[in-house]
């Protein structure tokens, strides 16, 4: 139907994620899927109703943004990490990751902030 391929690695992804005969149908036909058959697929978390769909990003950047910064980008470049290791190397590299960031302020304060039953206030240090 497009004449052309999926860029943005589609071809790498979709088999990844829907496995290889849900991608063969969806690359090989081109046909695009409404957002609940991606809900379906899982291929997004959530559909919302476009008047609230700011108001839903926002929600979800602030309860984001709430946690450690350090810990989410260390979480972040760990998923990465983890589409292309082996588990035993992957759980490694999270023991790695873990150590610097126990000792930061974020982890004593996300502790104490968890300990008095408080909301935490992060700094990303």
């Amino acid at each position: 139907k497009r004449g052309i391929l999926p860029e943005s690695g589609g071809t790498w992804f979709l088999p990844r994620m829907l496995g290889w005969e849900k991608a063969c149908e969806l690359i090989f036909t081109g046909r695009t899927l409404t957002a609940e058959e991606c809900l379906a697929e899982q291929l997004c978390a959530k559909v919302v109703p476009h008047d609230t769909l700011m108001d839903e990003a926002r929600a979800l950047a602030a309860e984001i943004a709430a946690n450690a910064p350090l810990a989410v980008q260390a979480s972040k470049r760990l998923m990465r990490m983890g589409l292309s290791e082996p588990f035993t190397e992957h759980v490694h590299h999270v023991f790695l990751q873990l150590l610097p960031l126990l000792k930061t302020e974020d982890a004593r304060e996300g502790m104490m902030a968890f300990l008095e039953k408080r909301p935490a206030e992060f700094k990303g240090r």
